[in-house]
């Protein structure tokens, strides 16, 4: 490494987060930044985890909120985007067993399958004894049938959502955290009317979990995880997810925190997350070729350490356009669109971003 670029490097290293306007920005591809709702519009204070998919009529965004997580009161609340802006949020699922009964619920997935949107969500005290359950609905989220309990072990998608193969099996990205943090994928061919489960894919040594699904001609596919080792973790798989390679890190820092991708019609593979070792009041886009070599793309939000932005999702919309949802400070959730034609990349020279 040349004297010049060290120098380089040196100078994002103490000054990165103390000027924060001079971090490569990337916002040129940026076409809108907006809150699905505000404050005065719920009767909350706290959302987080969003999901989100394209309808017929638009957008589909669900998150759960509450008074903060892990408290009975949450519940998983939806908006659409129609005619031009955001319904009143409203609140589609709870965790109430029965009248003096009632859990937190947790994570919801959409997933629109053509002729219905899947709503998987969790429920129960902790992620250590969570459930699944499972919501349809077939008039693009306008009304929902009543909650199913998925079978026994399977949670449906951790955070992420889920991809369709060719082979018409829906491949769930999910894990667990009641003996450490293990991945998992969960597979099924209807609907989630019946499932199958593959092994742990890591040793409890290292905790990961909450995979996003990335894929690449051949049928080959990648999946990118949050972890407990400062580091996006990478495994792959050429046998439609029956079986995978050993973890091993792409060189993004990872904080502990949730992250998505989506692959790109143009073979691009897009990732959202925290270029941080620890905190969340960074977040982040980078685009690759291969799912290796990763660049710099867009800064969607940089401010002070005791700040959030967290829990990504991501989509490619059927005009080309990437839409991106995360939480907000655990009070709102945002929406940015991006034009991912406009993207200009930039090599990642160190940890705290170019």
């Amino acid at each position: 490494m040349t004297r010049k670029i060290l120098f380089a490097v040196l100078l994002v290293i103490l000054f990165g987060f103390r000027y924060g306007s001079d971090l490569f920005r990337g916002d040129q591809c940026i076409l809108k930044s907006e809150f699905i709702f505000h404050s005065g519009d719920v009767p909350f204070p706290s959302s987080h985890a969003s999901s989100l998919t394209e309808t017929n009529d638009g957008l589909l965004v669900a998150w759960f909120g509450g008074t903060a997580e892990r408290n009975p009161d949450v519940g998983i609340w939806i908006s659409h985007f129609h005619n031009g802006g955001w319904t009143k949020p409203h609140e589609v699922a709870d965790g109430v067993q029965y009248k003096t009964k009632r859990y937190p619920c947790w994570n919801p997935v959409l997933f629109n399958n053509g002729n219905q949107i899947l709503l998987f969500y969790k429920v129960g005290p902790s992620p250590s004894t969570w459930w699944g359950e499972l919501m349809v609905s077939q008039d693009e989220g306008e009304s929902w049938t009543r909650p199913s309990r998925l079978p026994e072990d399977i949670i449906g998608p951790a955070k992420n959502k889920p991809v369709l193969l060719a082979n018409g099996n829906l491949l769930c990205p999910s894990s667990t955290e009641n003996d450490g943090w293990r991945v998992n994928m969960e597979i099924t061919s209807d609907n989630g009317n019946t499932w199958e489960r593959t092994d742990a894919l890591n040793s409890s040594d290292t905790g990961i979990i909450q995979p996003a699904i990335l894929r690449y001609s051949g049928g080959k596919i990648q999946i990118l995880c949050r972890s407990t080792v400062s580091v996006v973790l990478s495994s792959w798989s050429n046998d439609n997810g029956q079986t995978w390679s050993k973890f091993k890190s792409v060189g993004l820092p990872n904080p502990n925190a949730g992250l998505d991708a989506v692959s790109l019609k143009d073979g691009r593979q897009l990732l959202v997350y925290n270029h941080l070792l620890q905190g969340r009041n960074m977040l982040n886009v980078a685009v690759s070729e291969d799912g290796l070599a990763w660049k710099a793309a867009v800064l969607l939000e940089n401010d002070l350490p005791e700040t959030e932005f967290s829990y990504p999702a991501v989509i490619q919309t059927n005009d080309g356009m990437v839409h991106i949802t995360y939480t907000w400070n655990r009070k709102l959730i945002k929406h940015v669109v991006i034009d991912p034609l406009k993207i200009v990349t930039r090599q990642i020279i160190d940890l705290k971003w170019p």
